[in-house]
């Protein structure tokens, strides 16, 4: 199988998770590909997801390097071995990489955590607003690349709608469901969105207004998806320098303590819903 040129995010994660493994058992990459009888440019390679590795290897790695989660060699066996080509692939070489990325990690995902302060989270976006969020910050693309991004948001949507749903929470600011980012009748249909989905059983919705006590911000917007065991969980966070990807396992401690946080200085969601109606009421 000749190299990868471009690894998914999902990919890459696999190669770090061996990477850990195997920096956790103490051993260099020669170690590791002398046990495995393959020389270290492989172990490289399928530690930077340029490569794939079988069932049959990943197992025999993760007992060389004396792993006994066997919850979590399991879920890289599935990773490593999913062939899935999902629909996000019809936009590779159309949109950033990160995009098709997000949707490959949602798509397997267990469940989905958002926190948002300037915008409607991307999952509960209407066409109208995900178009006019995407024209005004991509005011210099043409009008078919603004399409193709408004087009993905829309595909994204299937997690949350389709018979199966992933479980959904969201933290929403006060200042995202204020923000005029369409005109008056686009932000009331936004805001209809959001109340509707918010009554699904699947969907919990939360909102922090401006006046509420405790709270002193959150760093920025956060994307959490939890993978099938913990240490599989990924954070998308957007940053000058573009998305990002975070899988350190502190740091995934941290965001869900912050989540947490989060929540408990939110109103609960029928306070929520009322708080969101008030809103569009104004408009």
């Amino acid at each position: 199988m000749p190299p990868r040129r471009q690894p998914t995010a999902r990919q890459e994660r696999l190669g770090v998770e061996l990477r850990k493994m195997r920096d956790a058992a103490g051993l260099k990459a020669t170690e590791a590909a002398s046990r495995l009888g393959v020389n270290s440019v492989q172990i490289s390679q399928i530690e930077s997801g340029i490569a794939g590795v079988s069932e049959e290897r990943l197992r025999r790695l993760a007992a060389h390097y004396a792993c006994t989660d066997e919850e979590l060699v399991a879920a890289l066996v599935a990773m490593a071995t999913d062939r899935t080509r999902g629909w996000w692939e019809e936009y590779r070489g159309l949109l950033p990489h990160s995009f098709l990325d997000l949707s490959e990690l949602e798509h397997h995902a267990d469940c989905r955590w958002d926190v948002d302060f300037l915008h409607v989270p991307g999952l509960l976006q209407t066409e109208d607003y995900a178009r006019a969020l995407f024209s005004y910050v991509n005011h210099e693309s043409p009008a078919s690349e603004v399409e193709r991004r408004v087009e993905h948001r829309m595909r994204r949507r299937a997690i949350i709608e389709r018979p199966d749903p992933t479980p959904y929470e969201t933290v929403i600011h006060e200042a995202a469901l204020r923000i005029r980012v369409g005109d008056r009748a686009a932000m009331r249909a936004q805001l209809a969105r959001v109340l509707e989905l918010s009554t699904a059983d699947h969907i919990t919705v939360r909102v922090i207004p401006f006046d509420v006590d405790g709270f002193a911000g959150a760093g920025g917007d956060m994307v959490y998806a939890s993978g099938p065991v913990p240490k599989l969980d990924t954070v998308v966070r957007d940053g000058p320098q573009g998305t990002v990807f975070v899988n350190a396992e502190a740091q995934l401690g941290r965001f869900r303590d912050l989540f947490h946080r989060l929540e408990a200085v939110a109103l609960e969601p029928v306070g929520a819903r009322d708080f969101i109606h008030k809103l569009a009421k104004e408009l």
